[in-house]
């Protein structure tokens, strides 16, 4: 980390408490907590104090999440002390990908909408093998064989590049589901990893997207 005079005393303010919000909550603070935690009149003038140590190259800023401010692997020290304390993350995953958590999807809105986001985890990047965009939270049991279960976190990585036989989350109208795709000559069949659960078939002209591919899972016991 730069020398602590390179930083002005509020920068300095700013960047003692996105560590202290992290070590609290596993989560950075958004724009909104900091304006009132350190007395802004506006969330505008905390995030020009985050550019500021952007570009100081203590922090970087991620965009689609409002918790999207990452800690530089240099600048992990108070991090790395505090590390032991329940559900922290170790400095490896501060180091590493910033994957939103999405939550339910409201009905014909993008998957990634900022309402959609519970909260952003700090996940270390060797976890997987294709690089995910965001972790979506799994509700029910329809993929239970395939070891995905209700309330894991499941790794997407945003693409429609996707094959037979690959686990997706696709959307069917308004509604957003994870199944194994199979396309077939004249349909595409959406099939789940559960007995008690049915297939879904997708005709032609029936709304349908591939939102992405599931590239790994985080099982819902892992603390973070």
């Amino acid at each position: 980390m730069p020398a602590k005079t390179s930083l002005t005393d509020r920068q300095q303010q700013i960047f003692d408490l996105i560590q202290s919000t992290i070590v609290r909550s596993g989560s950075p603070p958004t724009r909104a907590e900091i304006s009132a935690q350190l007395g802004f009149k506006s969330a505008n003038a905390a995030e020009e104090h985050l550019q500021a140590l952007a570009r100081k190259g203590v922090i970087e800023l991620l965009s689609g999440t409002a918790r999207g401010i990452r800690l530089k692997s240099d600048t992990l020290q108070t991090v790395r002390a505090l590390r032991g304390l329940r559900g922290l993350p170790d400095a490896r995953s501060l180091a590493g990908l910033a994957l939103p958590l999405i939550g339910r999807v409201a009905a014909g809105s993008p998957i990634l909408a900022q309402e959609h986001i519970d909260k952003t985890y700090y996940v270390d990047h060797t976890l997987f093998q294709r690089r995910p965009d965001y972790l979506l939270k799994v509700r029910g049991m329809s993929m239970r064989d395939a070891g995905i279960m209700d309330g894991d976190l499941l790794a997407v990585q945003t693409t429609q590049n996707v094959k037979n036989g690959q686990i997706v989350v696709a959307r069917l109208g308004d509604d957003v589901t994870v199944k194994r795709l199979m396309r077939l000559a004249h349909s595409i069949e959406l099939c789940p990893e559960n007995p008690d659960f049915q297939t879904i078939v997708v005709s032609p002209g029936q709304p349908f997207e591939i939102e992405g591919l599931a590239v790994g899972l985080i099982r819902n016991t892992m603390q973070f």
